[in-house]
């Protein structure tokens, strides 16, 4: 399901995020507790809502800054944490971020809402990771990284 764009919502759901959170839902992501949190990804430094996916990263396209999705934070020099596949992925299954200049939905559209679920083990550490992507013109929805196991790292 990962490398696969599936048809969205149509009408009035398009632009909105229920359906990519539902696509977030059905990923199996979950800690060892069964904590998960599932939300819609809005840019830190300006609130815009709507991304481009190009080189292993989510830019932000109202300040065109990146959010870390595979260190949890590109600004700091430190990396928080780093991206592992997940043994729930299929063992064929390449990088956990996926290696391409620049993500298109199938209609050629590359701005995407984006979503991204978080699991949480019993200390409260993250322990894994799903980005869910959706095109706010014509709903396609894909995962972007699906059920990526968080390693946390030290300073």
């Amino acid at each position: 399901m990962a490398d696969a764009w599936c048809a969205g919502p149509v009408g009035d759901e398009v632009t909105g995020y229920g359906s990519l959170l539902a696509l977030l839902g059905r990923t199996g992501l979950a800690g060892p507790d069964g904590r998960r949190v599932t939300v819609p990804v809005l840019c830190r430094y300006c609130a815009h809502d709507e991304f481009e996916v190009a080189s292993d990263e989510v830019w932000c396209v109202g300040c065109c800054l990146p959010i870390g999705i595979e260190d949890g934070d590109v600004y700091s020099g430190t990396c928080q944490w780093r991206l592992v596949r997940s043994d729930v992925q299929p063992s064929g299954a390449g990088n956990v971020v996926r290696k391409r200049t620049a993500e298109y939905c199938p209609a050629g559209h590359g701005v995407f809402l984006v979503a991204v679920a978080y699991a949480f083990a019993a200390d409260g550490a993250l322990c894994g990771l799903s980005v869910g992507l959706k095109c706010p013109e014509d709903g396609a929805l894909r995962l972007h990284v699906d059920n990526a196991r968080v390693v946390q790292e030290r300073a």
